[in-house]
């Protein structure tokens, strides 16, 4: 039986602003923004090529024995690219403040790009949620 991750769930305090910033800003496809029932609104993206989405959850009640994140408490959610340089110039064009790219060199964080796996970018959404995004030597259906 495979587990698939599918769907991650990402807190934030403004459920429209959150979509346009993900779907406007980052590029995000919308999947669903639906009222699945009264007072509970599901917005479901997902980044282009990807097959694991994101959700934004409003009026959800908690999942017996959960836990409830914050807005901006989720961090080091992963996307990866095949082009660091192309992916931050796509994310300035659209408004995303976004970090220099950098590498892991022998002194820790360092500017500019990396050998294979090691090129990364930062950015974080309007709540503070934060993002990595990592370049990767090919398309995952590649590897």
């Amino acid at each position: 039986m495979n587990w698939t991750l599918e769907v991650v769930p990402v807190p934030v305090t403004d459920m429209d602003r959150a979509k346009s910033f993900y779907a406007d800003q980052v590029g995000f496809g919308i999947d669903l923004d639906d009222e699945v029932s009264p007072g509970v609104r599901i917005i479901q993206m997902t980044p282009p090529g990807s097959r694991c989405s994101i959700a934004m959850l409003q009026g959800m009640p908690e999942v017996p024995g959960g836990r409830t994140m914050g807005p901006g408490t989720l961090h080091g959610l992963q996307l990866c690219v095949t082009d660091i340089t192309a992916a931050r110039e796509e994310l300035v064009a659209r408004g995303v403040e976004v970090s220099p790219v950098r590498h892991i060199g022998e002194k820790g964080w360092e500017e500019g790009k990396g050998g294979t796996w090691n090129s990364f970018l930062t950015f974080d959404d309007p709540d503070g949620n934060s993002w990595v995004v990592q370049e990767a030597p090919s398309e995952l259906s590649e590897r």
